[in-house]
């Protein structure tokens, strides 16, 4: 039903887990994907997944907290591509366990400085084209987090409420210029982002039981389904959808 036939696609933390799914994903739906990532190995092992499939893919090193190097991406995009790029999905995140008595000012600035400057520097990057060609889709990833308090994530919860905030902004200052700018809000997913959460605890088996209770459907998302969602904002199909903060939670928030 959904093509991104020919579409020039940006994802960011596409090394591996939800990130390396919406690459592979996009690939396999006909688009021209730059796998971004500061991660050389597993970005370039995602690129040559998608390649071995059939797929078109490129690998673009970057680190999303220097504003310059995210500003030297988009000039590579779109000088390969007739300053042209139709989808940019900032995935990339970093995570951290603690309250605010626990969480070091040095964690929460890492926090903010990849959740939440990496997507305001790449968006501002990629965004004037988009405007050029009033064509374009942006989509971030927030979390549940981004929508409700959790417990023992302070500096997560902080940003990804950012992330939202500043998705439903993008959308209401270029909605008029032919810009959607979309974010998605992820439950607990299998990657292995969580994975290093989850040995951030004394017991860890114990902790993701207890991940998993709250879920309606009673197990974390696999990646693929994130990515699915991810692929609904960035087609032509969801042309009339902008600002909006899609849960895809395993009915995660239903029971809260």
């Amino acid at each position: 039903m959904f093509s991104l036939q020919d579409k020039i696609t940006i994802v960011t933390g596409a090394a591996s887990g939800i990130g390396a799914a919406i690459a592979e994903s996009f690939a396999g739906l006909g688009a021209l994907v730059y796998v971004a990532d500061c991660n050389e190995a597993g970005g370039t092992a995602t690129v040559r997944k998608i390649v071995e499939r059939g797929g078109r893919a490129k690998f673009a090193a970057v680190d999303i907290t220097n504003e310059a190097e995210c500003q030297a991406l988009a000039k590579l995009v779109l000088s390969e591509n007739g300053n042209r790029c139709d989808v940019l999905v900032n995935n990339a995140g970093v995570g951290h366990v603690g309250s605010i008595l626990t969480t070091e000012p040095a964690d929460l600035e890492r926090l903010w400085q990849v959740n939440v400057k990496g997507a305001y520097f790449l968006s501002r990057a990629i965004l004037p084209a988009m405007i050029e060609r009033r064509a374009g889709s942006i989509i971030n990833l927030a979390s549940v987090a981004g929508v409700m308090g959790m417990e023992a994530r302070f500096a997560y919860t902080v940003t990804k409420h950012a992330v939202v905030g500043m998705t439903r902004a993008m959308a209401m200052d270029h909605g008029q210029t032919g810009v959607r700018v979309n974010c998605i809000c992820p439950g607990r997913t299998q990657t292995p982002f969580v994975e290093a959460r989850l040995k951030e605890y004394p017991d860890p088996q114990e902790y993701l039981k207890q991940m998993v209770a709250p879920h309606a459907l009673k197990r974390l998302a696999q990646p693929s389904e994130i990515a699915a969602a991810v692929i609904f904002l960035a087609s032509d199909e969801a042309a009339f959808v902008t600002g909006s903060a899609l849960v895809v939670d395993g009915g995660y928030m239903a029971g809260k």
